[in-house]
Parts: structure tokens; sequence; C-alpha cells
């Protein structure tokens, strides 16, 4: 098999793995909020309600396709497909395992090795909220352009103090290539050890980057009926809705990455490369995604919604100025 067959198969393999995962993080989260309120959740569609999120796909699928008539038309189909497509583009520095040796060969488990994986990162996310600009302002709707500004504008202010911790991990690991910041994590190496302060900061802006709960501002039903996605049907809503649960993917991909050695894990590390050790560590890889999504579904169904002046404040007056400290503090350090 050539390099190229093989890295067209992975990522193949890789889009078919981030829908498949945020398809069932949608039945997660309803049977974990269940379980919270004291509830069954899905219960009909298959055993235990394990087909639900193909009900819900199908029912999308099939529903009437609407667009408002006093609507910017290209600029209304353009919104949910950018917001897909940036959403999907993001697993592509990811390392999700060791490289798998067979024989003399050596295959990446890497879509692209990018040596400013982290910049190509953080500007593929930063395209997204065009998606949610333009559908909200193409809907021609105020409750959907009030969503989107709210969102470009949360965006923005929590965007910068994400940066911010990331220079201070960038000075731990003197890299911007994510296969380097994992690799210096051998073992029990990991960031989270050297770097708490902007863990916890980088934590609180995936929350607020992914418009998650408490952070769901931009579409909160309670002021703005359903936000930026308001006039939105069929699938142009369900890429809306998948997008989110797959940057929540994303999000936990790159936290265990940054911070919790991604694939690397005491034991597995020091196995010799092969078969065995890409499995192992491809299992521990998705084993710490699974516990970030679950922290995910968990913070949204414990804790209530903020206000939107205690969300600028929250970015602007504390999370920032966190951040600059904690680039001080590990500059010291380092010169120590």
């Amino acid at each position: 098999m050539s390099d190229l067959t093989f890295k067209i198969i992975f990522i193949a393999v890789v889009f078919g793995i981030s829908l498949f995962i945020a398809m069932y993080t949608t039945y997660a989260e309803r049977k974990l909020a269940a379980f919270l309120q004291d509830r069954l959740g899905p219960n009909r569609a298959g055993p235990f309600g394990i087909l639900q999120p193909l009900a819900d796909g199908i029912k999308l699928f099939f529903k009437e396709e609407f667009i408002p008539k006093v609507s910017d038309r290209m600029l209304f189909i353009l919104g949910p497909a950018l917001f897909m497509c940036t959403a999907l583009m993001t697993s592509a520095v990811i390392p999700f395992a060791p490289d798998l040796v067979i024989g003399d060969r050596t295959f990446s488990m890497q879509a692209t090795d990018l040596n400013v994986g982290i910049l190509y990162l953080f500007g593929v996310v930063s395209l997204g909220v065009y998606g949610i600009l333009i559908g909200g302002w193409a809907s021609n709707n105020k409750f959907s352009l009030l969503g989107a500004i709210r969102a470009a504008s949360q965006n923005i202010s929590y965007e910068l103090a994400m940066g911010l911790s990331i220079i201070a991990l960038i000075m731990v690991n003197s890299s911007l290539s994510l296969r380097e910041i994992v690799d210096q994590q051998s073992g029990f190496n990991w960031n989270i050890l050297y770097q708490p302060l902007g863990f916890i900061i980088f934590i609180v802006c995936a929350f607020a980057e992914t418009n998650r709960a408490p952070f769901d501002l931009p579409e909160c039903e309670t002021e703005l009926v359903g936000g930026y996605h308001t006039e939105f049907s069929s699938m142009k809503l369900g890429f809306y809705l998948f997008a989110e649960y797959i940057h929540v993917f994303i999000s936990s991909a790159v936290l265990s990455t940054l911070y919790f050695g991604a694939y690397h894990f005491p034991g597995v590390s020091s196995l010799e490369p092969g078969i065995l050790k890409t499995v192992l560590g491809a299992a521990v890889m998705f084993a710490k995604i699974s516990f970030f999504i679950f922290l995910f579904i968990w913070i949204r169904w414990t804790l209530p919604r903020f206000r939107y002046d205690q969300l600028m404040n929250l970015g602007w007056k504390v999370l920032i100025p966190l951040a600059v400290l904690n680039i001080l503090i590990t500059a010291i350090i380092s010169l120590i």
C-alpha cells in the first residue's frame, strides 16, 4: 500500500469516526441528561434507544426544506455548509495514535503533520464563526442576526484568552507542531502538570467556543427563539446542530493532545513500535476524548446559563488577565 493510498483511507476513517462520535454524542447527552433529571431518556428506537440518533437523522433528511422568501438564498445555503466544513477540517492535524509500523513501512496516524499545526487549528476554528454570521444575517430575522452577533463577539472574546493560554504552552514545548508536543509528553510527562492554570483557561474558552452551556448565549431559546438557526429547517438545521457536536469531539481531542499526552500513557509509551502499540495508543486517546465529552455534557446539565454581561466580563476581565499572568509565570520559571 502506498503512502498516498493509506493517507486517503485514514482521512476517510477519521471523517467517518468524527460523524459517528458526533452522532452518538447526541444519544449520550440525552441519556446522561435523563439520568441527572431522573428520567429514562430515549428508549423507543431500538434496544435502550440506541437507534435514536439514526431516527433523528432520517427525520431531518425527510423534513420539508424551507427557505424564507425574504432571505439571501445563496448565503442561506452557504452558512450551514461552511460551519460544517470548518468543523470537519480541524481534525486534520490531530495525531490520533502512534505511528503504525508494519515490517519496514511506517504510516503516520495523522492526516498531516504541519510544523504550525496549532496556528492551523486556530485559523480553521476562527473561520467557523463565519458560518454562523452568514446564516444569521442571511435569514433576515432579527433574532437570528442578534444570535449571530452574540456568537461573533463571544468567539472573539474567548479566542484571545485561549490563544494567550497556548502561548504559555508553546513556551514550555518550544514547538507549534502537535506531533512534537505529543512526543514531549511521553509516559506521564503531561503538560497539565506544568500548565494547570493554562489548562483551566483553555477548557473554559473551549466551552465558549463550542457555544455550549453555560455559554450558549447565541442560541438561548428564552431570549432568541432559536438564535442564529431560527429560520433553518431540514438538513441545514441538522448541519448546525451536528457541527456543534463535532466541535465538542474535536475540542476534547485537542484538550487530550495538548495537556494530557494524547495517546501516551505509562506502559503504552514503552512498547515497541507495531500494531499493538498503535491500537493501544488509539484506545488511550479515545478514552481521554470520551472523558472530556462526558465533561462537556455534565457541565451543560449542571450549570445555569450566564447573563451576557457576565459572559463578556469573564472573558475580558478574568480570563485574559489570568492568561497574561500565566505567560509571565511561565517565562520566569523558564529563566530560572
